[in-house]
């Protein structure tokens, strides 16, 4: 690997795409380049019962909307490093994204260099268990007395920043939790959830994609008037080839390149794991004895609001009773009011 570094915020210019990533909308556009080309795609989808994870190979344009969005779960390979390597062999252009360990996996398996494959990964937090999310969708179910159809991690529904999970039932019925109160956001986010390994990730310090994409977390710190709650995607270039593939959607994207190391300031899951917390141990094993009540009640209890975040969770809420064209119109606005507030809640405390 050339170990580039070069650093970018970016964004995609269709304001709709936005809306349903992530983030900025970075991976739909790089998948698009393949699929003009004929090629494949391989990307995590959720399951249609929504109960997993799992690899998907595309190779149209209607399906890349599975593969769009974050899913905090560990998701099922099978087969596909060997799909891969046999899409690579009959000559197609490949687009494999995942997490740092899956793609060093993928490297691994194939043994050679391919000129067509493109390697994409995500900064990870780490991945939880898969059990935790089964048990977490059960729980759901019973209680709601409803069958999941779709989950979305990275609802957007007050920002970018201040997401949540949004969950749609056969009935069509949608519920938004946001991920200060969702039990299995708090479980993932607090670090109980994750595999032993992610503790001490030793892919950090050695990745073999050409790309790497994640949330731009600080950008109103480095540049601030690229922000308008709608999601900023951090892009990380790892090689030549990682280099001409980005190059291939400039003309798609708004984008400012910064440092390295102002890109990932409060992205520090890039190069760092994170820690094992002390009742870890003690989870997994309640997890396996505890019903899914009894561990949220235990692990995931709300953490109590402070007068900013309260704040600000109240502005976004009447942004969002906007229509989404009125939302797109006002919404740099909206959140020019958010901070001039949160600037006003410094000078209060400060008194």
């Amino acid at each position: 690997m050339d170990n580039i570094l070069n650093t970018y915020a970016a964004y995609a210019k269709d304001k709709k795409l936005r809306l349903l990533s992530s983030s900025g909308a970075i991976f739909s556009l790089l998948a698009e380049q393949i699929l003009l080309k004929n090629g494949i795609v391989y990307g995590v989808a959720m399951s249609k019962d929504c109960r997993y994870a799992e690899f998907m190979r595309i190779d149209n344009q209607n399906d890349l909307s599975k593969l769009r969005g974050s899913k905090y779960i560990q998701a099922k390979i099978g087969n596909t490093y060997k799909q891969v390597k046999s899409d690579l062999n009959s000559g197609l252009y490949v687009l494999f994204s995942g997490t740092g360990c899956q793609i060093n996996g993928l490297k691994l398996f194939l043994g050679e260099k391919y000129e067509k494959l493109y390697c994409v990964d995500v900064i990870c937090h780490g991945v939880p268990s898969p059990k935790l999310w089964k048990k977490y969708v059960e729980y759901v179910e019973e209680e709601e007395k409803a069958t999941l159809i779709n989950v979305n991690f990275r609802c957007k529904k007050y920002g970018w920043s201040d997401f949540g999970i949004k969950r749609i039932d056969r009935n069509h019925k949608t519920v938004y939790i946001s991920k200060d109160k969702d039990p299995y956001m708090l479980m993932f986010l607090r670090d109980y959830s994750l595999r032993p390994s992610c503790y001490e990730c030793k892919v950090k310090k050695h990745k073999l994609s050409d790309l790497t994409i994640a949330d731009f977390w600080g950008i109103n710190e480095i540049l601030p008037k690229m922000n308008d709650g709608r999601g900023i995607s951090l892009v990380i270039i790892r090689s030549e080839k990682g280099h001409a593939f980005f190059d291939s959607i400039k003309e798609n994207i708004i984008h400012q390149e910064v440092s390295y190391e102002d890109g990932i300031k409060r992205n520090q899951a890039e190069f760092k794991s994170v820690k094992r917390p002390d009742s870890r141990e003690a989870f997994f094993s309640d997890m396996n004895s505890m019903s899914f009540e009894e561990l949220k009640n235990k692990y995931a209890i709300p953490s109590k609001l402070t007068l900013k975040r309260k704040t600000k969770l109240l502005i976004k809420k009447i942004i969002s009773k906007l229509t989404i064209t009125n939302f797109y119109r006002w919404g740099g606005v909206s959140y020019g009011i958010l901070f001039t507030l949160e600037e006003k809640l410094k000078v209060e405390r400060n008194r």
